[in-house]
């Protein structure tokens, strides 16, 4: 089961059809990680939200509140790797 976490992040977007369409790399406690897939994505009113694997194989679930173009860590599950894997 994810851990559940609720804590504001950095996260660049690629910007196409709409603004922040899928987020393109993450920064965690000053550390830039690239989204390697975007797995899976829903809407609810005001929010939107993107489950991410990053490239250490992380998979985070992250929430933009769209009124305050806030980031937020909802839920993650590490991969069990080292990054030096």
């Amino acid at each position: 089961m994810p851990d559940k976490v609720e804590r504001q992040v950095k996260v660049e977007t690629h910007s196409g059809y709409k603004a922040d369409e899928r987020p393109l790399r993450v920064t965690i406690d000053g550390q830039a990680q690239e989204v390697a897939e975007v797995e899976d994505r829903w809407y609810s009113p005001g929010a939107t939200f993107f489950r991410v694997r990053l490239v250490d194989g992380d998979r985070y679930v992250l929430r933009r509140i769209e009124a305050q173009d806030v980031w937020l860590i909802e839920a993650y599950r590490f991969s069990g790797r080292n990054a030096s894997d």
